[in-house]
């Protein structure tokens, strides 16, 4: 079922070849299918890994088709699911080349679902390229201003990245004793590798996720692509990012994460200041919701720094872990609707720019509801997700009882108040505020069923999260246990 999942996008895909199909209505069925079948798995869940599938691959080296679902990576599949089908639902009056647009959204759905679902190295990493060559296009074929420079910085960075990964993915593997690049062999007996790998692995997920100084990609590549693109940028690529944080560096390099667990604390810190201070300072709206995900990235870095202070409380490291992965969740979800909010924007003004809004709330009074919900839920205003997500952070790492621990944790909550005063400014000049020089007409019925889904999953976790917080923290516990071997 598990491969089923991951490549029925693709096979739709190819289904698009055939003349006179609808394209978005094909987009739409397909990641509809997919949802069912995340469903299903999720109810049919019994814990450790899931639906495991081994095939051979290339078995001199030791790699395989290896795939299977877990706590860490049931969720972020779960998300991928639910982000693409609001992006076919969004974008069904697409009428530029929409067979191609589609086509390209499905294909990034297979990687997407397929790198969360990876448990070995090399497959991992071939989903993980596959990503970035698919963006691109969607970037640099529909997205709009300096499309072609903000898709080819976008390529570079994220490729040379990449290639950073892949040296440290050599090195896991020549460390591994019998080598090999399956990561459930490699987390029951972690390689004897050291520093060097440790930064390469990291650049290389630090460029992905992104964190400061590796984040300039960013804003450019949001503020050009098409508001889909940056939805399923924002909320499921940058997530590969940090997933890779969890599922490899942490488990399979447990020495080197603790002699350098406090380096990764202070890059957190900095990412969540700098990304709050700096989405504060803009006046384009696109760039300013960009920003905040170099901000709310930086809490997931923290937390997951935190988990390598060995000194530490246990339960503690272990809540900040949980905290993280439903950060990843929280953000996707919230994130994915902001940008699709900011899309209804470009359609009907074709601008992003803050000063020219004003007064939108006369004239749309659900576009208006829908962005400040999204915007309260992404301060993390007690009720939605991201105050579930960010509580549990703040909790695990303050609570792991270190003095450093503690004072990071005290600067990251000023990057909360930060990211209230940009978002509640956003909301009082283009929305609240008089009436401003570009006009907004209310959200239509396709993009109110694309957005509100997203707003109504963020509402049930920040009130009810026990469903996710339990299929969370098994993971988060084995992941402590082993990091403090």
């Amino acid at each position: 079922m598990l491969s089923l999942t991951v490549f029925l996008p693709l096979l739709a895909a190819a289904l698009l070849a055939v003349p006179r199909l609808p394209a978005c209505w094909i987009w739409v069925a397909a990641a509809a299918a997919d949802l069912v079948l995340v469903v299903v798995m999720w109810l049919g869940y019994r814990g450790g890994i899931g639906y495991e599938e081994r095939l051979r691959w290339i078995p001199s080296v030791g790699a395989g088709y290896h795939v299977g679902v877990d706590g860490l990576s049931l969720p972020l599949i779960a998300l991928t699911a639910v982000l693409f089908l609001s992006c076919a639902i969004y974008s069904l009056t697409q009428a530029e080349r929409p067979k191609s647009y589609a086509a390209l959204f499905l294909f990034l759905q297979t990687v997407s679902t397929g790198l969360f679902a990876a448990l070995d190295l090399l497959l991992f990493f071939v989903f993980f390229d596959l990503s970035i060559v698919g963006m691109y296009f969607v970037i640099v074929g529909w997205g709009h201003g300096d499309r072609a420079r903000s898709a080819l910085k976008f390529f570079l960075y994220t490729f040379l990245g990449s290639l950073a990964l892949l040296l440290g993915f050599i090195g896991l593997y020549l460390g591994s004793d019998p080598r090999t690049f399956d990561i459930v062999d490699l987390t029951a007996s972690p390689p004897e590798a050291g520093a060097l790998v440790l930064l390469a692995v990291g650049i290389g997920l630090a460029v992905k996720t992104p964190t400061v100084p590796f984040h300039t990609w960013l804003p450019p590549a949001h503020t050009d692509a098409p508001a889909a693109g940056s939805a399923i940028l924002a909320g499921i690529l940058l997530k590969m990012g940090t997933y890779g944080f969890a599922r490899i560096a942490l488990p399979l390099l447990p020495g080197p994460w603790r002699q350098y667990a406090w380096v990764i604390i202070v890059v957190g810190v900095v990412s969540v200041l700098y990304g709050a201070l700096v989405a504060l300072a803009q006046q384009n709206i696109k760039r300013l919701i960009a920003y905040t995900s170099v901000n709310h990235m930086g809490y997931i870095v923290l937390a997951l720094g935190a988990a390598g202070l060995a000194a530490g409380d246990v339960q503690a490291r272990q809540l900040a872990v949980t905290g993280a992965v439903t950060q990843m969740v929280s953000h996707g979800l919230i994130t994915g609707a902001l940008f699709l909010l900011t899309g209804i924007l470009w359609d009907r003004a074709h601008s992003y720019d803050l000063d020219r809004f004003g007064g939108i709330a006369a004239s749309a009074r659900t576009f208006t509801l829908m962005t400040a919900v999204a915007a309260f839920a992404s301060l993390g205003l007690p009720g939605l997700s991201g105050f579930i997500a960010e509580f549990q952070i703040f909790a695990g790492v303050i609570g792991t009882g270190m003095t450093g621990a503690v004072v990071a944790g005290g600067l990251s909550i000023v990057g909360i108040l930060i990211t209230a005063a940009l978002l509640l400014r956003l909301l009082q000049k283009a929305f609240l505020g008089p009436l401003g020089e570009l006009r907004v007409s209310e959200a239509q019925p396709h993009e109110v069923a694309s957005i509100a889904p997203l707003l109504v999953l963020s509402l049930v976790i920040g009130i009810v999260p026990g469903w996710l917080l339990d299929f969370i923290e098994p993971f988060s516990a084995a992941l402590v246990t082993g990091v403090s071997r």
